[in-house]
């Protein structure tokens, strides 16, 4: 049957920052890519393999990928890069600080644009610091102001369906590295999590999740890979 492993990206600056991160370009900390080496070694000492591996554009998910395979010897594995794997989008809120955000605009509104399964922050300001329309890697891409999950979930799907799931049902093992919202999209899909209750899932930053799938990739198991 198909494996599938999904990684979260590890700690990143503005993980440790407590900052809305989103499409903005951040680096793993020390601890990040000491998390991503010790996810690749852990694959590697449990026995896991894989023919092919997924990623998004954001360099924090790209290293921990490549860190992870280095780890397992396994820098060769053809790599797929899309913006489709991409953090959520948080608009106006990118580059602020959590703490200071909510002491602003209070902690019911703030819990309502993170945790809210349909409704976006505020968007990016046209000339925000933040604005990635003219960045290279967007080129014919129509960057989003902000997203919701539900927003997120619209453009992971139909990524899944079209590129990752034929290769596992080829046969093949697949490793994701992605991002906390990117990964729930796909969490909600592979185990028919309710839209009510996959806002509350917290994916934590490098942690293997294994998927064990049937032929059809409905989900058989899902666990992390560290409490086996």
């Amino acid at each position: 049957m198909p494996t599938l492993v999904l990684i979260r990206h590890g700690q990143s600056a503005w993980n440790l920052e407590n900052r809305f991160t989103g499409w903005w370009d951040v680096d793993v900390t020390e601890k990040g890519a000491a998390e991503a080496r010790a996810a690749g070694a852990l694959m590697r000492d449990k026995g896991l393999d894989f023919d092919c591996t997924f990623t998004s554009l954001q360099t924090r998910a790209i290293k921990t990928l490549n860190l992870a395979l280095e780890e397992m010897g396994r820098l060769w594995l053809p790599v797929e890069k899309d913006w489709r794997l991409n953090e959520r989008h948080y608009g106006g809120l990118t580059g602020l600080d959590k703490a200071e955000t909510a002491a602003k605009h209070g902690d019911a509104q703030v819990k309502i644009w993170r945790r809210s399964f349909d409704v976006p922050p505020p968007p990016l300001e046209p000339g925000s610091p933040y604005d990635l329309s003219s960045d290279r890697r967007y080129a014919g891409i129509k960057v989003p102001a902000t997203e919701s999950l539900k927003d997120t979930i619209a453009r992971v799907l139909p990524y899944w369906e079209t590129r990752i799931a034929p290769e596992l049902r080829s046969g093949k093992r697949v490793l994701i590295s992605a991002h906390g919202n990117s990964l729930r999209a796909l969490v909600k899909h592979l185990s028919n999590i309710p839209d009510d209750e996959i806002t509350g899932l917290e994916i934590p930053t490098g942690q293997p999740i294994v998927y064990d799938l049937a032929d059809d990739l409905s989900a058989r198991e899902r666990y992390y890979l560290s409490e086996r």
